[in-house]
């Protein structure tokens, strides 16, 4: 039905898709979410269905999920794109690149106006002293201090090539967030940081960008990148993309930014305030309620904490169970468990991505998988620590072993396997407000958002229920574990 609907709708001068909702994405730095909320808006005053799936994580994720087609569209930069996600094809031009991305199904949309080319950069005071002017000046300062976005740290146009091309002699080189690398230059944590030509805190903390004076950086021109279907589905989106081409200089963008930073002003009001002055629109833009946000941000996360949480129980007591009657086969239950409890919680995350794409799925996915280990270990060592006797003593009296196993071993083993579900509880509680990396929601969002605004307030609106959902989880599961235990095993 529903391609029968698309294909209809192309053959009628390509008339909008009912109920298709264009999914609009955004990087976790301020000037792309303003970037997508502008054009969010300009989307909703032509009655296009819109969303706007914010601060998902850097520039891969978004890639990804533009490729597997769960965002539709999202702001990128040229050097990106040539430099980072297309490397391997050595474009040269804008024209190559329009074509290369042609090749995947993307559209690139014209410049939106402005160059945000990565800059190196100091304390106005510390370079001063050292008199350092330009990237190359670095050089005699071997023992300086340097802080990276992660990002910048991995990129083929980020530290690698910066270092191999000025032969930069530090080794003092620290992986931070990019926001909170802000901080640590002011307080003089680090000396040098990488820095986005277009920044609010390049003013704000006083910062001196350096010279790239062998020119190593291209030109990041900031432009929107889309699936081309979705002209298809809304040919009105071309004309909205090209009345933003050249609209925002770099001045211009750097004073957004500092009104989001500096002036704690919304993205969204933000974008609709440039909107009003540039297009002679009215964007009607509400300030979030608190409470209302609460309230959100719980339920996503008691989703995301509920449906892994309930998929790990399920699938771990059973396994637990096989891996102790099973020895053999149990060691490989829990190494397998235990190798997946080793990777990162972020980085099991964004494996899920290609997978499941962007939001709810890939959370619950890896929060399920990382929950797997403490029920299984713990479901394992509880039926391996009751003593042979009773075990023999059962066998003796001619029980079956499905009863056995219900009226003897599972009572007696229920403290240790309880005790396994409340760890993986309040584990998962606490990996879930990763989740909002992904675009998953839940108390991971205010928390990120926090830290990229500066605002301790932010911060706690996520921390805070977190750690008092923590709480609550082990509270509950306590008052479970004395409901289900046999009377004689209470303590």
């Amino acid at each position: 039905m529903k391609f029968l609907i698309g294909l209809l709708s192309c053959l009628t001068l390509c008339v909008p898709v009912p109920g298709y909702t264009v999914t609009v994405g955004s990087k976790k730095f301020t000037e792309n979410v303003i970037l997508a909320e502008i054009i969010t808006h300009l989307m909703e005053n032509r009655h296009i269905p819109v969303q706007h799936k914010r601060e998902l994580g850097g520039t891969r994720i978004l890639w990804d999920a533009l490729l597997h087609g769960d965002l539709d569209i999202y702001p990128e930069y040229t050097g990106t794109l040539i430099q980072e996600l297309l490397a391997n094809e050595k474009i040269s031009g804008t024209l190559e690149l329009r074509s290369s991305l042609s090749g995947y199904g993307i559209g690139m949309s014209r410049p939106v106006g402005f160059n945000n080319t990565y800059v190196l950069g100091m304390s106005r005071s510390r370079a001063t002293a050292l008199g350092i002017d330009s990237i190359s000046d670095l050089t005699p300062h071997p023992r300086l201090r340097l802080g990276f976005s992660n990002e910048f740290l991995a990129r083929r146009d980020g530290w690698p090539g910066l270092k191999n091309t000025y032969h930069l002699p530090q080794d003092d080189v620290r992986g931070m967030d990019h926001d909170l690398a802000y901080r640590a230059l002011d307080e003089g944590t680090v000396d040098v940081m990488d820095l986005y030509a277009t920044d609010a805190e390049i003013a704000y903390y006083d910062i001196l960008p350096l010279r790239d004076d062998l020119n190593y950086f291209p030109e990041y021109q900031a432009v929107y990148i889309f699936r081309k279907g979705l002209l298809k589905r809304y040919p009105a989106i071309g004309s909205i993309l090209d009345s933003l081409s050249g609209s925002i200089d770099s001045r211009r963008m750097a004073a957004m930014n500092a009104a989001v930073k500096v002036n704690k002003i919304s993205e969204g009001r933000v974008a609709a305030d440039f909107i009003h002055t540039e297009f002679d629109q009215k964007v009607e833009v509400a300030d979030r309620d608190a409470w209302q946000s609460f309230r959100e941000n719980t339920i996503d996360h008691l989703v995301l904490v509920g449906l892994s949480l309930g998929a790990a129980i399920f699938v771990s007591i059973p396994l637990g169970i096989l891996a102790a009657r099973k020895r053999r086969l149990g060691q490989l239950i829990l190494g397998a468990a235990g190798i997946i409890q080793t990777i990162p919680s972020l980085a099991l995350l964004v494996f899920m991505i290609p997978l499941l794409g962007v939001g709810g799925p890939p959370a619950v996915l890896a929060l399920f998988l990382y929950s797997l280990l403490p029920i299984i270990r713990n479901t394992y060592t509880g039926l391996q620590d009751i003593p042979h006797g009773l075990i023999e003593s059962s066998i003796v009296l001619g029980l079956p072993s499905g009863a056995r196993l219900r009226l003897i071993e599972l009572p007696l083993a229920m403290r240790s396997i309880l005790s396994g579900i409340k760890i993986s509880a309040v584990i998962n509680v606490g990996t879930a407000t990763l989740g909002g990396l992904i675009g998953a929601g839940g108390y991971g969002q205010p928390i990120l958002t926090g830290i990229r605004l500066n605002d301790i307030s932010l911060i706690l609106q996520g921390a805070v229920p977190a750690a008092m959902l923590a709480l609550l989880v082990q509270g509950l599961f306590e008052l479970i574990e004395y409901r289900l235990l046999p009377r004689g095993l209470r303590s």
